[in-house]
C-alpha cells in the first residue's frame, strides 16, 4: 500500500529522513534504510540539506526505489532552473519515485560550496503550479507530455508559529493546498504543546501534518538548537540528557516518547530525523 493510500485510510505514518552519501558509495544508506524497511512507510530522501554537495535526492531516491523501498524526493528550486527541475521529476516518476516534496534550500553561503551561485529560478509556489501542470499532461511552456506524472506532493509548514506568524503559515498553507499539495512536514518538535495554537485552528483530520521528531546526539547538541536554530528544547531534557549514563539511549527514549506524543494529538505520522545516527533507526522503530 503507497503512502497517499494509507494516509486515505488514516494510518498513523512512520516516515525517515534518509540522505543520501557525499560520494558513490550508498552501502551505509541502503543497509540502513533496508534494516528498518518493515517499520518504515516511505523514506524522504533530502535534496543537499543546509547547501552541502551530497548525491542528489533523485539518485538516492532511485536507489531506495531499487531495492524496493517508497521514498519521497526532495525538490530543490535553489539549485535548478525550471527546465532541469521538471526534467527531474519526469525522470522521477519513470522510475517510480511517486511522493515528492518542494523545498527552497538554504543559501549556498551556508554549505561546503562558498562561491556557489543560486539558481531559483522560479519559486516554491510556482514549482507546486509545474507539479499541477504536468500532472495535467503539459509542460510549464504548454508544450503536450508524453505521459503524464501524478505524484503525491508535501511541503514545509511551521507548525509552532504563533501570533502574526501563525496567520501568515495558516494563509500560505491553504495556497499551497489549493496548488496541490496533500502533505506538510514540520521543522523538528520537541515538545507536542509548542505546537497547541496551531491545532487549535487547523483539522487535523482533513489537513495530513507531519511533525519531525529529531535524534538529540548530545547536550550540546540540544543547547545549540535550542539558542541558535529556533527549536525549542526544554531544560527537563537538556536535565535527562545531562544525567543519562547512556546518552544514545536516553535519545531514544526522549524519541519515541515524543512519536507517542505526536500520535496522541491526532497528526498523520511522523518524520524522523536520525541525524547521522541512522544505524540506530532499528532501535527506535522496535520502541514505537
Amino acid at each position: 500500500m503507497h503512502l497517499k493510500n494509507k494516509f486515505d485510510v488514516g494510518k498513523f505514518t512512520i516516515i525517515a529522513e534518509m540522505q543520501p552519501p557525499k560520494g558513490v558509495n550508498v552501502s551505509a544508506m541502503v543497509n540502513s534504510a533496508t534494516r528498518v524497511k518493515k517499520a518504515v512507510d516511505a523514506f524522504l530522501v533530502p535534496e543537499m540539506g543546509n547547501a552541502v554537495m551530497r548525491m542528489s535526492a533523485l539518485g538516492g531516491a532511485m536507489m531506495l526505489q531499487s531495492k524496493g523501498m517508497e521514498t519521497i524526493m526532495q525538490v530543490n528550486t535553489r539549485d535548478r532552473n525550471r527546465i532541469a527541475l521538471q526534467a527531474d521529476l519526469l525522470a522521477a516518476y519513470a522510475c517510480g519515485i511517486i511522493n515528492v516534496m518542494g523545498v527552497s534550500g538554504e543559501d549556498p553561503s551556508l554549505g561546503d560550496h562558498h562561491q556557489a551561485k543560486a539558481v531559483n529560478d522560479i519559486d516554491l509556489m510556482t514549482l507546486f503550479e509545474a507539479v499541477a501542470q504536468l500532472q495535467d499532461g503539459k509542460d510549464l511552456a504548454g508544450n503536450e507530455l508524453s505521459g503524464a506524472p501524478s505524484f503525491l506532493v508535501g511541503a514545509n509548514l511551521n507548525a509552532r508559529a504563533t501570533g502574526d506568524e501563525l496567520e501568515t503559515e495558516l494563509a500560505r498553507m491553504v495556497e499551497k493546498e489549493a496548488a496541490g499539495v496533500e502533505f506538510f512536514i514540520t521543522p523538528p518538535v520537541f515538545d507536542v504543546g509548542a505546537m497547541a495554537a496551531f491545532m487549535d485552528k487547523v483539522n487535523l483530520k482533513k489537513t495530513r501534518v507531519i511533525p519531525t521528531v529529531m535524534l538529540l546526539k548530545s547536550v550540546g547538541m540540544a543547547r545549540y538548537l535550542d539558542r541558535h536554530m529556533n527549536l525549542t528544547v526544554s531544560q527537563e531534557l537538556v536535565k535527562r540528557m545531562m544525567r543519562a549514563p547512556d546518552k544514545a539511549v536516553e535519545s531514544l527514549t526522549i524519541a519515541a516518547e515524543i512519536i507517542s506524543a505526536v500520535k496522541e494529538a491526532g497528526f498523520s505520522g511522523v518524520m524522523i530525523s536520525a541525524m547521522g545516527w541512522e544505524d540506530k533507526l532499528q532501535k527506535l522503530t522496535d520502541m514505537i
